[in-house]
C-alpha cells in the first residue's frame, strides 16, 4: 500500500495543529458556530442530531493492520467503544467530544490517516473495488489510480469549493463492484486492442433525491490524460453547476439537463485547452514509482483449494466458504469476506475489541492487509486456504462468522435517525428486526443472491435506490413510514429500484418483506436470482403478493 513520504506526513500534522487552534477558540467563545462550520466541515466533522461526528477516510478501502489498530484506540479512549464503516469506505465516530478533535486527529497522522475531504463542496475520498489487486477477473489494478486522484485532488485550490460535493470510484474489472454507475465521474480502467492502457469515463451518475446512472463520457481516455480529463470535468462542472438550488448542485442534474452530447463538448474543449498547457500529462516515472507501492507481495506455494474446503466434513466451515471467500489470483489463496451484519451491533458496526482482534489477525493470516468494502464488510484479501479453517475458529469467537454477504442479511443501512438531523426515519431498527426475522441461514442461502439496503431519508446514504430491495425512510405527518424499491443494481448491468407501492408504517416492513419474499421463492426457476427473476416476469407479481394482503 502507498507510504506517506515526508511531505504528505508533514501535511497531515500541521493541519492537525491547526485545528487544535481553531477548536481551541470556538471552545473559549473567539468565534462562532457559523464561523466554526467551515473549518470544521475541512477537518470531516459534522454537527449531528446529538453531537459531532468525525468522517475518517480510508483511501480505495485499504488498510494496514497498525491503522486499524489506531482506529479501535481512538474508537475506545475517545468514543463509545464502537464506530460504523460506511458505503464510501471511511469509517465513522459519532460521539467524540470537540475537545478531544484534534488529539484524535495527531493520534491519525501518526499511522498515515487523516479526515481531510471527508465532507465539504470538494473531491471526496477515492473509492474503489475492494478486491483490487486480488481479484481473478481484473484487468488492472486500479489502485495506483486512485492513489494519483487522491494526491492530486487533495487540497487543490480550483476544486476546493464546488457547487456540491464530488465523488469518484474506480474499477479495473468489467464486473463492476465499485458501483460506478451511481458516481459523479465513474472509472473503468482497462486496456485497449492496441495493448495501450486508460479508462472508460462514466459521468453523472448518483443517488438521492434525483437518482440517475452515469452515462459515458468517453469510450477510452490514455492513461497520460487521466488528471487532464478529470480536470476538464470538473472545471465545466464548476463553471456550470447550480449554486443556486442544493437540490440541484450536484453534476447529474447539470449532465441531465445539458444533455451528455453538449456536455462531452464542454469537456473536449476544456480538455483541448488543458492539452494546450500540458501541465496536466502523467509523467511516466511517477505512474511507475506509484504503482510499485501496489506491487503483489510474494505469495507461497500453497496446494489447498476452495472446492476442497466446500467438501469439508466441518458443514459451518463449508459454509463460510461458499459464502464468503472468493477465488484469489494465486492458486492455493483466497479472498475473505468479513460480515459486519448480524451480530448484536448495527449493520457496518464493529466495536474496538473486534477491530484490534482483526487487525492481528490479518498480520497473522492476510499480511497485514484489511479492506473496507461499499457494502460495510471488511476483507482480508490474501488468506491461504490450508488455513482457513483456523481463520474460520477465530471468527466464530469474535462473533465475525455469518457467511451471509451478498445475501439477505447482508444488510446495508445508512445510521438514520438514530443519528442523523437529516433523517426522516430510523434505518437501524428495522435492520436489526429483519436480521432477526431471517436468521435462519438455510432459509438465507435457499434464498440466494439478494441484496437490501436502508435509508432513513431521500440522501440515500443507504443506497437503498441500487438494492435489489430497497427501503426509504420517510416522513408522514410526523410520523416514520418507509417505502419499499424492487430492481436496484450495482454491478455492470446497473439500475435504479422502482417503488413498489404505498409506503408502509414501521411495524409492516418485516412482514411485507417477508411476504415479498416467499412470493420470490414460490415464482423463480430454480435457484435463480431475485433480481433475474423481477426482470423475467415484472414487478406485478410482488406488488401483489406485498399488498394484496392488506386489500383482501
Amino acid at each position: 500500500m502507498y507510504q506517506y513520504d515526508d511531505y504528505d506526513r508533514r501535511i497531515v500534522f500541521e493541519r492537525a495543529h491547526q485545528f487544535r487552534d481553531q477548536v481551541a477558540r470556538r471552545i473559549d467563545g473567539a468565534i462562532t458556530e457559523e464561523e466554526f462550520r467551515p473549518l470544521r466541515l475541512q477537518n470531516g466533522l459534522y454537527l449531528q442530531l446529538h453531537g459531532y461526528m468525525l468522517r475518517i477516510a480510508i483511501p480505495y478501502g485499504l488498510l494496514a493492520s497498525k491503522q486499524l489498530r489506531m482506529l479501535a484506540h481512538i474508537t475506545r479512549t475517545y468514543d463509545r467503544g464502537y464506530a460504523h464503516f460506511t458505503t464510501r469506505q471511511n469509517l465513522q465516530l459519532n460521539w467524540p467530544k470537540l475537545a478531544d478533535v484534534p488529539a484524535i486527529l495527531e493520534a491519525l497522522a501518526s499511522v498515515e490517516m487523516h479526515a481531510i475531504q471527508t465532507s465539504g463542496n470538494c473531491v471526496r475520498n477515492i473509492t474503489s473495488d475492494p478486491f483490487a489487486g486480488v481479484a481473478t477477473d481484473e484487468d488492472v489494478d486500479p489502485r495506483p489510480y486512485c492513489e494519483i486522484l487522491r494526491q492530486w485532488s487533495t487540497f487543490h485550490p480550483e476544486f476546493a469549493h464546488l457547487p456540491r460535493k464530488f465523488k469518484i470510484a474506480v474499477t479495473g474489472s468489467a464486473n463492476d463492484r465499485a458501483a460506478i454507475a451511481v458516481h459523479d465521474i465513474g472509472l473503468r480502467v482497462k486496456r485497449n486492442e492496441a495493448g495501450e492502457l486508460g479508462f472508460v469515463f462514466y459521468v453523472g451518475g448518483g443517488q438521492g433525491r434525483t437518482p440517475v446512472l452515469a452515462e459515458q463520457l468517453h469510450p477510452f481516455v490514455l492513461e497520460r490524460d487521466l488528471l487532464g480529463y478529470t480536470a476538464a470535468v470538473l472545471r465545466v462542472y464548476n463553471q456550470l453547476g447550480r449554486r443556486d438550488n442544493i437540490y440541484k448542485a450536484r453534476i447529474k442534474i447539470l449532465v441531465k439537463e445539458t444533455g451528455i452530447a453538449a456536455f462531452r463538448s464542454l469537456v473536449e474543449a476544456e480538455f483541448a485547452r488543458i492539452q494546450e498547457e500540458g501541465a496536466l500529462a502523467l509523467d511516466e516515472g511517477e505512474v511507475a514509482r506509484i504503482t510499485k507501492h501496489f506491487a503483489p507481495p510474494a505469495y507461497d506455494s500453497v496446494r489447498a483449494t476452495r472446492d476442497g474446503l466446500l467438501l469439508s466434513k466441518d458443514r459451518e466451515l463449508a459454509r463460510f466458504v461458499e459464502g464468503n471467500v472468493l477465488a484469489h489470483r494465486t492458486p492455493g489463496y483466497g479472498i475473505v469476506q468479513l460480515s459486519l451484519k448480524g451480530a448484536d451491533l448495527p449493520p457496518g458496526d464493529a466495536s474496538a475489541d473486534q477491530m484490534d482482534a482483526v487487525a492481528d489477525l490479518a498480520d497473522r493470516f492476510s499480511m497485514g492487509r484489511i479492506v473496507v468494502t461499499h457494502r460495510q464488510n471488511l476483507v482480508l484479501t490474501d488468506v491461504r486456504l490450508d488455513e482457513m479453517a483456523a481463520l474460520h475458529s477465530e471468527l466464530i469467537r469474535l462473533g465475525l462468522s455469518s457467511p451471509n454477504v451478498g445475501r439477505l442479511t447482508d444488510i446495508v443501512a445508512c445510521p438514520g435517525l438514530d443519528y442523523c438531523d437529516l433523517a426522516n426515519a430510523r434505518s437501524i431498527p428495522i435492520a436489526m428486526q429483519l436480521q432477526r426475522a431471517f436468521a435462519s441461514l438455510d432459509r438465507v442461502f435457499d434464498l440466494g443472491e439478494v441484496t437490501l439496503n436502508i435509508s432513513g431519508c431521500i440522501n440515500a446514504c443507504g443506497h437503498h435506490h441500487i438494492g435489489n430491495i430497497g427501503i426509504l425512510g420517510i416522513d408522514k405527518l410526523g410520523e416514520e413510514f418507509y417505502q419499499i424499491t424492487v430492481g436496484g443494481n450495482h454491478t455492470e448491468d446497473a439500475a435504479i429500484g422502482k417503488i413498489l407501492g404505498r409506503a408502509f408504517a414501521f411495524d409492516e416492513v418485516v412482514p411485507a418483506v417477508e411476504r415479498l419474499l416467499t412470493a420470490y421463492a414460490s415464482i423463480r426457476n430454480g435457484k435463480e436470482p431475485f433480481l433475474a427473476t423481477l426482470r423475467r416476469v415484472g414487478a406485478g407479481p410482488f406488488k401483489e403478493a406485498v399488498y394484496g394482503a392488506l386489500t383482501a
